[in-house]
């Protein structure tokens, strides 16, 4: 899930163990060495940003999260920048080969002009050849029907286990999802449950957005194996560049 849920300190140091095997890491990490400064929205913990420094790269990282608790992850590692906002705090002007957003952090976007605000300063952010990749859950896919107690998953993280379930708030308000999610551990007095909503835009739709924002869709995918888009696809991968 996104970062926004894990917020608190204590959960925050879980966000990467309930993450282990990321699937669009293998996606997004060739990108993120092949240029030279790299700007990550919604970094979260930093991982994909340490894996790059940990491969070699030797240019400009720098990781914006809104969060300060994920932010105190990053920060183990010191040779990386560390913003703590968001795109409306923060202004840099063609400084970026590569933007990223991973972990379905486009989908916290969730007013019409939260996403034209965004989508400017990420814009504004690229340089004249920079792209900005990204992914949302494909919403024909339903991916929130298995946000259920059953598929509850649990991690056992410094000797403690701790399980986390997702309950989809109903009724669905149109292309908004809202959910919790529960996190217990035996170690535990009581559990601790997060409230997020995400936003499931059509590729139409989001395909729009990026139109209006001076955004050229160059590529896109459906899942990370670089598979064509298609109705069935849980993703919709996206690398635009400026238009």
């Amino acid at each position: 899930m996104v970062d926004r849920l894990f917020v608190e300190p204590s959960l925050a140091e879980l966000y990467d163990a309930f993450c282990v095997g990321r699937r669009d890491f293998g996606f997004y990490l060739p990108l993120v060495m092949s240029a030279r400064s790299v700007l990550d929205v919604g970094c979260g913990t930093g991982e994909l940003l340490h894996l790059a420094r940990e491969a070699g790269h030797t240019g400009r990282l720098c990781g914006l999260d809104p969060a300060a608790a994920m932010l105190g992850q990053a920060r183990k590692r010191p040779d990386i920048e560390w913003v703590l906002g968001d795109l409306t705090s923060v202004e840099w002007c063609r400084e970026f080969d590569l933007v990223v957003m991973t972990g379905h952090a486009f989908q916290v976007l969730l007013d019409d002009d939260e996403l034209r605000a965004s989508l400017a300063a990420i814009r504004s952010s690229l340089s004249d050849d920079g792209r900005f990749a990204f992914e949302i859950r494909n919403p024909l896919a339903r991916a929130w029907e298995t946000w259920t107690p059953d598929h509850a998953v649990e991690v056992v993280h410094e000797g403690r286990v701790v399980r986390m379930a997702h309950q989809v708030e109903t009724p669905i308000c149109g292309d908004r999802v809202s959910f919790t999610i529960t996190f217990t551990s035996p170690a535990w007095e009581q559990p601790q449950v997060s409230r997020s909503t995400l936003r499931f835009l059509s590729a139409d739709a989001l395909s729009s957005f990026l139109s209006d924002a001076g955004l050229e869709v160059q590529e896109q995918f459906g899942d990370w194996d670089r598979s064509a888009p298609r109705d069935t696809s849980p993703e919709i991968i996206t690398v635009a560049g400026r238009g």
